[in-house]
């Protein structure tokens, strides 16, 4: 019988360099995307799977984050005594009840898969998700939703999984598997971090949504360096699959957006803000005009 996954790790210890000097003074997760930060999208998703306890791999200077969550007494009175129902509601959306949220710190960034590791006495012997809040994902149904209701039908391991240009596998870790390209879930015969484009096994790579079971945090036991020099979370997937234990690409229905990226950021503020009612209408025309206004100029 498969044990239900209720526990996610969220991986939020990183310096956000890439997007100096904002994230000198705030954590690069509570960056604003329309008008709810990184974290907040990475939570609902983990809510609407049935996630209940969230487990926080942080870092120094991420006192903000921690604060998000919890309750804002004189914030929510003065909505209420202004009759703001609406923000109320929204900002009921971001209290977390106590116990719900776990934090644990990563002292030296040594990768994605030491980060993970720091959780281990949170997860026990459980099977888990993994979130990355870089990888935001626009879909009707969430993402790692789809990805539990796979893993009810196979169990095992379950990364997920998107066709990137072959130039960019070296960005990504890339799967190994025999299936078509017309299939949701494909078995994977291995995995590779980060390849160059010359020595990667397929274009099919995998993006920041994992359900793990508790033999990958053991794996990871071993603090085996990999590419960059860093402990790599793929190595432990990949353990598996040497193993013989069931390790699957899903490929998730949505569009997904690279947050971790300058231009990534823009183009899903581009996107979630056409997609919001109360903004489309203004801001499309607004992108039609600069859009008429570019091609005038060329």
């Amino acid at each position: 019988m498969k044990s239900k996954v209720t526990k996610a790790i969220f991986p939020v210890a990183g310096l956000g360099t890439r997007f100096l000097p904002a994230t000198k003074s705030i954590p690069k997760e509570i960056l604003t995307l329309v008008d709810r930060p990184l974290i907040q999208y990475a939570i609902d998703e983990a809510r609407a799977a049935g996630i209940e306890e969230f487990i926080f791999v942080t870092s120094r200077g991420k006192s903000a984050l921690e604060d998000y969550f919890d309750t804002a007494p004189e914030l929510e009175t003065a909505l209420r005594e202004k009759n703001k129902t609406a923000l109320y509601d929204e900002l009921q959306k971001t209290n977390m009840d106590s116990g719900a949220i776990a934090y644990v710190r990563q002292n030296k960034p040594l990768g994605l898969g030491h980060a993970v590791w720091c959780a281990r006495r949170l997860v026990h012997d459980e099977p888990f998700a993994v979130i990355l809040t870089d990888d935001v994902i626009a879909a009707e149904k969430p993402c790692l939703q789809q990805m539990m209701e796979s893993y009810e039908e196979t169990g095992g391991n379950i990364v997920a999984a998107m066709e990137v240009p072959h130039e960019k596998t070296s960005s990504y870790g890339v799967l190994d598997c025999d299936a078509s390209g017309g299939e949701v879930s494909v078995r994977v015969k291995g995995m590779v971090e980060k390849p160059a484009p010359e020595d990667a096994p397929s274009n099919l790579a995998v993006i920041g949504r994992y359900i793990l079971t508790p033999k990958v945090m053991q794996n990871l036991n071993a603090m085996k360096m990999g590419a960059g020099g860093e402990i790599q979370l793929t190595d432990a997937i990949a353990q598996e699959i040497e193993e013989g234990n069931p390790v699957y690409g899903y490929r998730f229905r949505g569009q997904r957006y690279d947050c971790g990226t300058k231009a990534g950021f823009l183009q899903a503020t581009v996107a979630f803000g056409l997609q919001r009612p109360d903004l489309q209408d203004e801001f499309s025309e607004y992108l039609g005009d600069v859009m008429s206004m570019r091609t005038a100029a060329e």
